[in-house]
């Protein structure tokens, strides 16, 4: 997954206006215009289209933080400047405060079963011998999870 489908995805999920964007990369103390955001937000096959880089999509990651959980005291964490699916899975459930549990109940409700064990090797650094790459399919599959429980399609749309 790009970070731009990613951004889409959460945009939609948390039902995120070019305001509520920009006020997120401000929570992580960086400015950014609206025609950025809509760069951002433009599909890979129109005119427009700008991918965010790694450094800037983990600063939006850091806001989203910042904005649903508040700000921690003292000196804000560094955008990464590599970023990677269990990175990004790892910001997403300390912005929205999700346990273990929490995480395999979304994913369930795409029907996708994962152990505790499992999730708990996408969280471990890549030199440890139980850690495990989180692909695109676990993440997308997350993301679908959220949007289920927060926008549930009414019947008949």
């Amino acid at each position: 997954m790009t970070n731009n489908d990613i951004l889409r995805r959460l945009r939609y999920t948390f039902n995120l206006t070019d305001t509520n964007m920009i006020e997120i990369f401000a929570a992580a103390d960086h400015v950014v215009t609206p025609l950025q955001v809509t760069g951002w937000l433009t599909k890979e096959s129109e005119a427009g289209h700008v991918e965010p880089s790694d450094t800037e999509f983990a600063t939006f990651l850091n806001g989203f933080i910042n904005t649903k959980r508040g700000r921690r005291e003292g000196e804000q964490p560094l955008p990464e400047s590599k970023l990677n699916n269990n990175i990004i899975l790892m910001k997403l459930r300390i912005a929205l405060n999700m346990k273990t549990e929490d995480v395999i109940e979304v994913l369930a409700l795409t029907d996708f079963n994962l152990s505790k064990h499992e999730l708990s090797a996408f969280s471990r650094k890549a030199d440890n011998k139980h850690y495990r790459v989180c692909n695109d399919q676990i993440l997308r599959n997350f993301l679908t999870g959220i949007q289920l429980q927060l926008r549930p399609t009414v019947s008949g749309e």
